[in-house]
């Protein structure tokens, strides 16, 4: 997918901010307790998506959060498509008072590429 230059520099700007972890550390932290948290929309999700993973999307994320992860020191890691989105949503959870989020570089795709199992 081609993304807009604008998009992109929002991306670049606000990457130096946001924690990312490969693949293979997000499932090492899911398997030490970390809440792993799909931001796509909705009809991504249901098409398919990480195996554990719990679905909040990015439209909703900052009104929402706080239900489903009240404990602001827990470990987040978010994940979209591509590894762009994720890093926004990162970013603005920062913002709320979270201390341990972390963005999944590569996103989807690269989740689907490596073989890490997959639900619909």
């Amino acid at each position: 997918m081609s993304h807009a230059p604008g998009f992109l520099a929002l991306i670049e700007a606000t990457r130096p901010r946001v924690k990312e972890v490969t693949i293979a550390e997000a499932r090492d932290r899911m398997s030490a307790g970390a809440r792993f948290i799909d931001v796509r929309e909705q009809s991504e999700w249901a098409a398919g998506h990480a195996a554990g993973a719990e679905y909040l999307g990015k439209g909703v994320i900052e009104r929402d959060i706080e239900a489903m992860v009240p404990d602001k020191q827990a470990e987040i890691i978010l994940y979209c498509g591509g590894g762009f989105r994720s890093v926004l949503a990162a970013d603005a959870l920062q913002l709320m008072g979270y201390t341990n989020v972390a963005s999944m570089a590569g996103g989807w795709r690269e989740w689907k590429a490596s073989g890490a199992p997959t639900d619909v």
